[in-house]
This record gives C-alpha cells, structure tokens and sequence, in this order.
C-alpha cells in the first residue's frame, strides 16, 4: 500500500510539474512565433529573412540565460533536497554574479559590434538594416533575458511551478498584443517586433516579484563571496541547456548560408517558418525536461532512486505520446501552416516549406528522448555524459550531416540532416543509460 501511495504521489508531482512548464515553455516560444506571424504578415518576406538570420542572437542570449539558471537550480535543488538553506543562498547568489558580467557583455556588443555580427551572419543589402536592429535591441534587453529565465528556473525548483508558468504565460500573451499594435497601428516595423519581445519578460518579471517579496522563498540576495569552483560547477551542469539553445542558432546560421546558396532569400524565408516551428516543438519538450529536473534533483540529494526511476520512466511515455501528436499534426497540416506565414502567398516558398515541415519533423520522438536523456544525467550530477549528448547533437555531427546531405540531395538533404542526427544521437544515448545499468545510479 505505501509503495502504491508513493507511485502515486511521484505521479501527482510529475504531473503537476511538467504541465505547468510545458505550457509555459510553449508560451515562452511564442515571443519568436509571434514575431514570426505579424513580421511575415507586415514586412513580408524579406522581413521573415531578417527575423531568421537574426535569431541566433537570441539564442546565444536565451542559450546563456538557461545555462546559468539551469546549471544553478540544478544544484539548488539537490541543497533543498539536503535541507542546506545556508548553501541554498550561496548557489542562488554565485548563479547571479555572472550574469551581471555577461549581461554588461551583451550590452556592450549591442552598442559597438552589432553592424560586424550583421555582417558575419550574411545578410545582404535588402535585409542587413532590418537584420541589425533585431539583434542590437536584443543584445540592448539581454539583462531583462537573463534576469527573467534565471528568476524561472529558481522559483521552479522552489516549488512554484505554477507561478512560474503564469508568468512565461503573461509576458507571452504580452508580446503577441504589443507585436499587434507596434507593427500595424503604430507601424514600428521590425523595431517594432524585437520591441515587443524585449518588453515581454518585464512583465513576467513584475509577476515573479511578488515571490521574491515573500516569505516562502527557500533563496535569498546576501552578501555571500563568489565561489569561482562552485561557479564552474554550475556551468558545467548548464553547459547542455546552452548547447541546446545555442546549437539552434548555430544550426540556423549553417542553414541559411546553404539555403541562400540553393534557393536565396525565399529559401531563407521558408526555413525560417519551420526554424520557429522547431523552436515551439523543443519548447515543449524543454518544458517537459525543466519540470522533471526538480523532481530528479530532489529525489538525488535525497537519494531516493526509486522516485527518480519513475520520473524518468514517466518522462519517456510523455515524450513518445506527444511526438505522435506533433508529428500528425505536422504532417497533416504543413500546407496551411505555411500559408499562415506566407503572407505573400509566394507559391515557391510554399512548396519549399511544405514539403520540408514534414521531412524536418520526422526528429520529433528522437529529439524528445535526447532532452530528457541529457537532462537526467544533468539532474544527477553527471555532466559528462549529458555535455556529451548535447554537443553531437548540437555542432559535432549536425553541421558536417547538413553539408554532406545538402550536396548529396538538394533541399531534401537540408531537412533530413536534423532527423538522421537526433536518430544517431538517440542511439548514443541509449548506449549511455545501458553502460551503467549494472549501477544502481541509472534507471
């Protein structure tokens, strides 16, 4: 009975966990598809070629922030589980020394470098202009970026996931009304958009606010000494959580110069629909990984194996039933989701983007398990093998894939690199978990 009673209760607490934050990733992800929507919808296309050379930008900054912020509630949430409040503040505050010292080095790369990063991500004299602007008001808002995903990840593995998925909710909500109104009414153009996602998480700020104003919070701002072993550690445990969001970037940058290369700017365009695409789907099973390493981090420091067993179990039947779900929906809908974005209706963009949504999704199941494969081996303290993963995945097999299938098959070869990848990299994981079965650490 007490074991039913237990399976239960990890059931309840995965399941409260993981939708909260899913819905809340999904959210999140919205300030980029938003973007995407109203900017196809005003600018056009090339205004969409724009958006796509200038998200790795994003990504590097987005890719930081969750570095930082999973790397330090990682180890936030193995003290909680050892009931080590003192220590629990000391992780907490040596997450939020270095990000003041990126923060300052965004900002000042937005002011002095951001023509040269135009430059070096290719964009011509048609998008260069609009290109600059979206990436320096990003770099401008990097702070607030940086603030808001390190305040999520905290205030999760705290035990609110709730209030954190209110608040990726509202400032997602807040971008797509704000992109609306700066892009038609006040026709603000592509300032206008990357605007409105600079805004957005100030007000996810305002709502997490209140937590940090309370008195349930388990961290704290003191003066506590910076801890350069404990900072390195931290890094090291986000180091995946950056591969993920900065190989996205890296792998739209490779993408674009080849798409450039067989199909210009309307190849860039059409790629830039499923890129956002793709960010939504990670979304979701980043949300699903970022709900379960609470779990997985408390059930280590207390070093319960039976409960992190089971939230890795659950964690794989969610990843295969939401991959047939978006793989269907995909397949099925490829055509009207691009004509969503196809404000033009540019029929070569449409049938570029059709027939790649519904080659480039085929990764959908491997890319779910390769995120909750890394996360677990992060959630463990074990960033060996979760660094691993996310760097093959990331830059080691997927940019020489997209090279070699792009000179062997054209398009068709630019999409299936991403899924022949993430099937390579699946198979590595699972060589992973079974190499240490005969360990009572693995599931």
């Amino acid at each position: 009975m007490k074991q039913e009673a237990d399976r239960k209760s990890v059931g309840a607490e995965f399941a409260r966990y993981t939708i909260f934050n899913i819905l809340g990733m999904t959210g999140l992800s919205c300030y980029i598809l938003a973007d995407t929507f109203f900017v196809s919808r005003g600018l056009g296309t090339n205004g969409l070629a724009a958006l796509n050379l200038a998200l790795p930008v994003y990504s590097v900054v987005h890719g930081c922030s969750l570095m930082l912020g999973m790397g330090g509630a990682t180890k936030y949430a193995i003290c909680k589980g050892q009931n080590d409040p003192e220590r629990m503040d000391a992780v907490f505050m040596n997450t939020v020394y270095p990000a003041v010292i990126l923060a300052v080095c965004f900002v000042l790369a937005g002011l002095f470098a951001s023509r040269q990063i135009t430059m070096f991500l290719q964009a011509d004299a048609e998008v260069a202009e609009m290109t600059r602007i979206y990436l320096q008001m990003i770099l401008f808002f990097s702070p607030v970026f940086l603030s808001n995903d390190i305040l999520h990840c905290f205030v999760r593995n705290d035990g609110e996931p709730r209030l954190s998925m209110m608040a990726m909710l509202a400032s997602s909500f807040s971008n797509i009304v704000l992109d609306y109104v700066f892009i038609f009414p006040l026709h603000m153009g592509i300032f206008g958009a990357v605007f409105a996602t600079g805004i957005a998480p100030v007000i996810s700020l305002l709502i997490l606010s209140r937590y940090l104003l309370g008195k349930k919070k388990g961290f704290h701002f003191r003066r506590v000494r910076p801890e350069p072993a404990l900072i390195k550690s931290e890094v090291s445990l986000g180091i995946p959580s950056l591969v993920i969001e900065l190989s996205s970037g890296v792998v739209m940058v490779v993408f674009n110069l080849i798409l450039l290369r067989l199909a210009g700017n309307v190849g860039v365009a059409a790629y830039g629909v499923i890129a956002n695409l793709s960010l939504v789907m990670t979304a979701v099973y980043n949300g699903l990984a970022q709900g379960m390493q609470p779990l997985l981090g408390r059930a280590y420091g207390k070093g319960d194996i039976q409960a992190r067993k089971q939230v890795f179990t659950y964690g794989l039947m969610t990843v295969l039933l939401l991959s047939i779900i978006v793989y269907v929906g995909m397949y099925c809908f490829a055509d009207p989701i691009t004509a969503v974005f196809n404000s033009e209706k540019n029929a070569k963009l449409q049938k570029i983007a059709a027939a790649g949504i519904r080659l480039y999704f085929i990764s959908v199941p491997f890319t779910g398990f390769n995120i909750v494969v890394s996360t677990y081996f992060t959630s463990m303290e074990k960033a060996l093998p979760a660094q691993a993963i996310s760097m093959i995945r990331g830059f080691l097999l997927i940019l020489p894939m997209a090279y070699v299938l792009s000179m062997l098959a054209g398009l068709t070869g630019v999409w299936m690199a991403v899924p022949i990848t993430e099937a390579a990299v699946c198979f590595l994981g699972g060589t992973f978990l079974l190499s240490g079965r005969s360990s009572r650490e693995t599931p």
